[in-house]
Order: structure tokens, then C-alpha cells, then sequence
């Protein structure tokens, strides 16, 4: 049994098709999805039928986006939770135009689905893993605002900027970077930093390949760190936008 881990998807059900496949992925093995599964490409809606089939056949973690929390807010009528022109830029708008073919019927199966996201997973090895960060110094139990969790970038931020000669003793050595063994996060793409692969910052590995503009979807093996790759979602979606 292998467990593996999942970058943001925004829609591109054919990405993550091609890595279940590359990966060989079967039901005894674990999977732990990141968040974002939604705004971006066309097949939204599809991607979460596809995890929703995919949790009824094996062990799946699936974990709160703030794209995700974003279309929760649409379906519940929460406008004053989400600014609408903002949102649409951002891929919001292919989501929506996604969902007008959709029954009334299967959003409310969607909208189920998208309330029991879990907002983090802390698994036996000590290893966390989020959609985006944390702010307290003790870790995410301790965390006084729960959107946080698929927010913020501070913690990424700090990754990319850690002197790394700093050793874990050193006084000014974040004490963030201390609680975890390992932290798995999506939400700031790495093809920021013009790479398309997981990156490992200190103790933080970031495995969103921009799937949600000219990068690959990526699925890696948590213990191993072997990783499979889709093609870049632009040339599988070549007639749309995504968020570029």
C-alpha cells in the first residue's frame, strides 16, 4: 500500500486521469488530494464526480481549497463572502458556466461533498498536510482562523526565503518549520519560482505544478517522493484559458 499526494487539479479532469494512470494507482493505495479541485479548466464539475466515485472505492483524503470554500459560497447564496468580478478571473467563471449543464439534483450531491473537506490531515509519521499554510508557532491545532488554512502564503513565503545555513536549533530558525516531520502544501503555484516540479523548501514540499495555467498536475509518493506528471493542462485543454 502506497500512499500518495495530489497538487491542485482546478478542473482539469484529464490531468488527473493521466496521473492515476502513470502512477499505476490502485485501491489499496491512499490517496491525499490537496484541494482545489475546481475553477480553472471546464471539467469541475466532473473532477468532483470523479473523486467522489474515487472515495467510495478506496482510502481518500480530501482536503479544503479555497477555490473550493469559494464555490461552496456561490451555491449557498453566501455573496458577501466572495467578490464575484475578483472570483471570475480567477477561474471562477468556467466553474459556473460548468455548472448551468449540471441538475439540481447532482450540485446538491456536490455541495455535500464540498462541506466534509477536512481542513487539514495530520497522519501517523507526524507529516501535515494542507491546502496552504499555517499561522500559529505551535501548528494548525492551535490555529484561531480556520480559512488560514487554504489562504494564507505566509509560511510557503518564509520556505522560499530561509537562509540555508540556519540549523533547526538556531534561535532564529522558524519555529513553524519545528512542529512537523514534513509539510505537504498546493496554493502558490512553483511555476511562480519558473519551476514545474515538487519543490522542497526546508521541510515543506509544494507539489502545485500549476495545473491551473501552462503546468502539469502532479501526484508523488509521500514516502518515496517519486512523482508522475500530466501534460501541461494548456495543451490538454488547448481551445480554453484556464487561469492564464
Amino acid at each position: 500500500m502506497r500512499t500518495f499526494v495530489i497538487g491542485d487539479i482546478h478542473g482539469g479532469l484529464l490531468a488527473l486521469e493521466q496521473v492515476m494512470k502513470k502512477a499505476q494507482v490502485t485501491t489499496d493505495d491512499t490517496l491525499i488530494f490537496l484541494g482545489d479541485y475546481v475553477d480553472g479548466w471546464s471539467q469541475s464539475p466532473q473532477v468532483i464526480d470523479y473523486l467522489i466515485d474515487l472515495k467510495s472505492k478506496q482510502n481518500c483524503i480530501c482536503i479544503r481549497g479555497n477555490h473550493d470554500d469559494l464555490l461552496l459560497s456561490w451555491f449557498k447564496n453566501k455573496t458577501e463572502e466572495i467578490d464575484e468580478t475578483l472570483w471570475f478571473k480567477h477561474g471562477g467563471e468556467a466553474t459556473v458556466l460548468a455548472y448551468e449543464k449540471v441538475s439540481e439534483e447532482k450540485k446538491q450531491v456536490h455541495i455535500a461533498f464540498l462541506e466534509t473537506l477536512e481542513d487539514y490531515h495530520l497522519d501517523n509519521e507526524n507529516r501535515l498536510f494542507v491546502h496552504a499554510g499555517f499561522t500559529n508557532l505551535n501548528g494548525v491545532k492551535y490555529e484561531f482562523f480556520s480559512k488560514l488554512f487554504y489562504w494564507d502564503r505566509t509560511l510557503w513565503e518564509m520556505a522560499l526565503s530561509l537562509d540555508p545555513n540556519l540549523k533547526t536549533e538556531d534561535l532564529f530558525y522558524p519555529k513553524r518549520f519545528t512542529v512537523y516531520k514534513e509539510i505537504f502544501i498546493g496554493h502558490t503555484p512553483v511555476t511562480r519560482i519558473g519551476k514545474t516540479v515538487p519543490v522542497q523548501k526546508a521541510c515543506i514540499w509544494n507539489v502545485d505544478t500549476g495545473a491551473a495555467f501552462k503546468g502539469p498536475l502532479t501526484i508523488m509518493n509521500v514516502e518515496t517522493k517519486e512523482f508522475w506528471q500530466s501534460d501541461p493542462l494548456n495543451e490538454l485543454y488547448s481551445t480554453e484559458k484556464g487561469r492564464n
